[in-house]
């Protein structure tokens, strides 16, 4: 089948609202900085009439990747599931005139007449730190059956969201997806998403890095949770052995890529931070935008980090302008 996306994320379609706060305000919710919280929908109502609303925009870990390697060039594909409502609606006006494809249907009336869709409460703190409160809404819905074939096999690379692997239908889907790609000689690539969520699923994380998982993404933190360890060159050495290609973000470190037997130490790009929202986002957007047109792992790792620090230089976890043609590439 000829491939008619460079890219297919698929994850948890979310209405994103960012708000300031103090560290104080983050104690007294009983938040863990840098988290990411499952909540329901009541808590939204409760959080949303305590802050003050920088800005709303559309979300969702992949579905950023999603919109930024559009603005890099790319030619891409979202899958998630939304609501009828307005703000599914919203959702998915916003990613087609982003450039993006998206296909999928909104959830039946039937199977989930009370789920709205799903939004996301993002307290930033003073360090530009995200802590995120997210209500899943019609996420949790998204089931196998939302894979749809002919995307993932017109796709050059399906890329996974962990923030969706919650509910076991999702993990099902994700292992269709693998399954589909990889029958039609497409590659899978994984972001971990958060620790927390590696915590509660971690055997299963495994199981599809070992066997699933063609490119994986993850931060310091979430690497670490994996292979339950302090120490970032124990998970690099485990990783290394469990999959042939990694990519692992250390903020202020900068990344280190590692495949078959090289590993590319990637220096940050400098800029003040604002807001962290979305920094691994656009860093995958960068990385496999740049390899599936072909650039080397060096370029693919500068292109990951001017992307993920354009991001990281205002509020919301999309880009502003076009980072690489910023850099002259």
């Amino acid at each position: 089948m000829t491939i008619l996306y460079d890219l297919c994320g698929i994850g948890n379609a979310i209405t994103d609202v960012l708000a300031k706060v103090s560290f104080d305000f983050l104690s007294a919710q009983g938040l863990v900085a840098g988290s990411m919280t499952l909540i329901d929908e009541d808590r939204v109502k409760t959080l949303r009439a305590a802050v003050q609303v920088e800005c709303e925009t559309g979300g969702g870990s992949a579905a950023n990747t999603c919109v930024t390697a559009a603005q890099l060039g790319a030619r891409v594909a979202y899958l998630g599931k939304v609501s009828g409502d307005t703000a599914g609606q919203a959702f998915a006006e916003d990613m087609r005139g982003c450039g993006v494809t998206f296909p999928s249907k909104p959830l039946d009336g039937r199977l989930g007449a009370n789920l709205a869709t799903a939004s996301c409460i993002v307290l930033i703190t003073p360090d530009g730190q995200r802590t995120m409160c997210t209500y899943l809404g019609a996420c949790t819905q998204f089931s196998p059956e939302d894979v749809l074939l002919d995307v993932i096999a017109a796709s050059s690379i399906v890329y996974l969201e962990g923030y969706l692997f919650d509910p076991p239908h999702a993990q099902e889907a994700f292992r269709r997806a693998a399954t589909l790609a990889h029958n039609a000689g497409r590659q899978v690539s994984l972001s971990l998403s958060d620790p927390f969520c590696v915590g509660r699923h971690r055997d299963a994380f495994l199981d599809l890095v070992k066997g699933h998982v063609d490119i994986l993404f993850a931060n310091e933190n979430e690497i670490c949770a994996l292979y339950q360890t302090d120490r970032f060159e124990t998970a690099a050495r485990h990783v290394a052995e469990d999959t042939s290609f990694a990519a692992l973000t250390r903020s202020e470190q900068g990344s280190v890529v590692i495949r078959g037997g090289q590993r590319v130490n990637v220096a940050p790009v400098p800029t003040q931070v604002i807001d962290t929202t979305g920094a691994g986002d656009a860093y995958a957007a960068g990385f496999l935008t740049g390899l599936t047109s072909n650039r080397s792992l060096e370029e693919c790792g500068r292109l990951a980090s001017l992307s993920a620090s354009e991001v990281i230089s205002h509020y919301g976890a999309r880009p502003l302008s076009n980072p690489w043609k910023d850099a002259g590439f």
